[in-house]
């Protein structure tokens, strides 16, 4: 069976499933390409607030293949430059993507494996998942992403050691310095990923995409100006029907209904 990104809906969520049995889930250009053209169609479609990635048969993402990488070698740089082009375009994708996408985690996330789930806003991991940051255990340095995703969620120290040593790294370490949201049982990350989605989609749109947005900005800005951004995010929200909606639903101690 070829590598391939399945899309299925699962009510008003898109659950994106890496499926590359021979390899693990490894992932590769023609997955990248279908991951950017699915989030684009989500984030036009109303009918969907948020997205899943996770993976087939009890496993992640092994991360890139390494055949493939050591036939690049023979090749003009270029060519591998290229392929990881296509990767981090699919990263900025998912970081741009005005929805909560969500990672769940069973098996292991490895290499660009972990910097896909790193790129996600939130992670759900499996108990007995692991994390390992590969990439210097075959001499090479990373990519998608995730020397940034780490330096932002870590100290330095905590940063480098993950991206230096490539040890296998427990999803409950990982949530005790706080890169994983959620620990679930074994067999249970996409059920558990699933209903934090619920939880979001509940919720307003427009509010969750400001968040996600200014969560974003936020390392790059001065107090100053990033005030000025929550102040014009604030006032947007104030004047979208949903403040109305959900302002008239608290005072009248009931259930808000979100468009």
């Amino acid at each position: 069976m070829p590598a391939q990104l399945q899309a299925a809906r699962e009510g008003q969520t898109l659950v994106l499933t890496l499926r590359n049995p021979e390899l693990r889930n490894a992932i590769d250009p023609v997955m990248y390409a279908a991951g950017i053209e699915a989030l684009n169609v989500a984030e036009s479609s109303t009918e969907v607030r948020s997205v899943v990635i996770t993976g087939a048969d009890g496993m992640f993402c092994s991360g890139g293949n390494l055949l493939h990488l050591r036939a690049s070698r023979q090749a003009d740089p270029q060519v591998q430059a290229q392929g990881i082009e296509g990767l981090h375009s699919w990263i900025e994708t998912i970081r741009a993507f005005p929805k909560p996408v969500i990672a769940a985690v069973e098996g292991a996330a490895a290499g660009a494996g972990f910097s896909l789930a790193l790129a996600c806003d939130l992670v759900v991991a499996a108990r007995n998942a692991v994390f390992v940051m590969a990439y210097s255990n075959v001499a090479l340095s990373p990519d998608g992403g995730a020397s940034w995703s780490l330096a932002q969620a870590l100290p330095r120290q905590l940063a480098t050691e993950i991206l230096m040593c490539g040890d296998r790294i427990a999803a409950e370490r990982l949530h005790a310095l706080g890169v994983v949201n959620r620990v679930a049982e074994p067999g249970s990350a996409l059920a558990t990923a699933l209903a934090l989605a619920d939880q979001l989609n509940a919720r307003a749109p427009n509010v969750l995409s400001s968040i996600k947005e200014l969560v974003a900005e936020a390392p790059h800005k001065t107090l100053s100006t990033h005030l000025a951004s929550e102040r014009d995010h604030f006032v947007k929200n104030l004047h979208h029907a949903n403040a109305g909606a959900g302002i008239a639903a608290f005072l009248e101690k009931r259930t808000p209904r979100y468009e």
